[in-house]
């Protein structure tokens, strides 16, 4: 199977303190990485490296073989970005936060389909809601409702089950699970121990600070 993104002795500090160093691995097409270990271990520093967010003190990171520095913008393109934070603004209704984060990815997504995303997540009712109107747990699952919409193949996702209920983990592993089966990749941080039907999966395994 054909190697996407890959990591190459990547090294990241936080202060005075090494995160990681000499950290290697690939993704393949239609394959799920996860990124496990303690809390202060990197690995929220370490998606923001895939993401092109910041840039590691050593190594490299390809994609599709080139280094995503050579071509930001491109590879930027490719990348379906979901923080431990929302990145939801509390002012915006909900149905134009989800536009808005679409066309900073390049999307031109038309009011149909995403009120259609929101229904099939269960959360038509809350289009017209402003974001400051709502729980924590439907913050996280408008935040994750761009995944319906997204096109991009490489998703990068830090912590996404956290704030979920039951009903919307299984809806959430779903979309996972069809976005590999079609030959997408993911790369993401869980604390919650999530099975997930995938033909392809690895874990890397950050180590203990100090």
């Amino acid at each position: 199977m054909r190697i996407v993104l890959e990591a190459i002795r990547l090294a990241c500090t936080r202060g005075d303190s090494a995160l990681f160093t000499s950290l290697s691995f690939r993704v393949e097409q239609g394959s799920i990485l996860r990124i496990a270990g303690p809390n202060g271990s990197g690995k929220t520093s370490l998606l923001r490296l895939l993401c092109g967010l910041r840039q590691p003190d050593d190594g490299d990171i390809r994609w599709r073989g080139a280094s995503i520095y050579s071509s930001r913008e491109n590879y930027h393109s490719e990348v379906t970005y979901i923080g431990h934070a929302n990145a939801l603004k509390d002012e915006l209704l909900v149905e134009e936060n989800l536009r808005f984060a679409l066309r900073l990815n390049g999307g031109s997504p038309t009011d149909d389909t995403i009120h259609q995303a929101l229904e099939s997540a269960g959360l038509a009712h809350l289009a017209g809601m402003r974001v400051r109107a709502l729980s924590v747990g439907q913050r996280r699952r408008v935040a994750l409702t761009r995944l319906a919409l997204s096109r991009a193949p490489l998703w990068i996702l830090d912590e996404p089950f956290v704030a979920l209920d039951q009903s919307a983990v299984a809806a959430l592993a779903k979309y996972l699970e069809d976005h590999v089966d079609g030959g997408g990749s993911i790369v993401y941080t869980s604390h919650e121990d999530v099975p997930l039907r995938v033909s392809r999966a690895a874990e890397v395994h950050l180590g203990y600070v100090g």
